[in-house]
C-alpha cells in the first residue's frame, strides 16, 4: 500500500494520464485521480473534490494549460500545480513559473515527475501548518483582547 495521492490531471490524452499514473505508483503512491481536459470539468473537480496536486499538459486543443493555472490560482487553492507537457519549451516553463505554477516537467523525462511532487507536497504542508501557526496566534491574541 503506497502514501495516498489525490491527483487531478489536466490532459486530452487518457494514454498520457495513466503514463503519469503509472509513474505516481512506481514512485510509492496510491493514486486516486481524475482526468479533466475542460474549464467546466475541472471547476467540478475543483468544487466537489479534495486533490493534493493538479498536473496539466501545456497544450491541448479546447483548454491550455495556462487556462487550468488560472483557474486554480483565481479559486485560491493552496494546491500545486505542475505542468508535465512535451511542447513547453524553456522561454515558456519561465514564464509558466512566473505565472504561479509550482514546477514543470517534459514528459519525455519523468525522472523528475516523483522528485518534484515531494519537493511540492512537502513545501505546501509546510505552508499550511506555519499559516495555521499564525491563524491560531491571531485568534489567541484576539480572544485575549476582549
Amino acid at each position: 500500500m503506497g502514501i495516498p495521492l489525490r491527483v487531478l490531471i489536466v490532459e486530452d490524452s487518457e494514454d498520457d494520464a495513466l503514463l503519469l499514473v503509472r509513474e505516481l505508483q512506481r514512485g510509492g503512491y496510491d493514486v486516486t485521480f481524475e482526468r479533466v481536459d475542460t474549464a467546466e470539468a475541472m471547476t467540478e473537480t475543483l468544487d466537489n473534490r479534495q486533490l493534493d496536486i493538479v498536473l496539466a499538459d501545456y497544450t491541448m486543443p479546447h483548454f491550455s494549460g495556462t487556462d487550468a493555472l488560472r483557474l486554480l490560482r483565481e479559486r485560491e487553492l493552496d494546491i500545486p500545480f505542475i505542468f508535465v507537457s512535451g511542447t513547453i519549451g524553456e522561454d515558456t516553463a519561465v514564464a509558466s513559473l512566473k505565472s504561479g505554477a509550482n514546477d514543470y516537467i517534459v514528459k519525455g523525462n519523468l525522472k523528475r515527475l516523483i522528485p518534484a511532487i515531494e519537493r511540492e507536497l512537502r513545501e505546501a504542508g509546510c505552508g499550511r501548518k506555519e499559516r495555521w501557526k499564525r491563524e491560531q496566534h491571531f485568534i489567541l491574541r484576539y480572544q485575549g483582547d476582549r
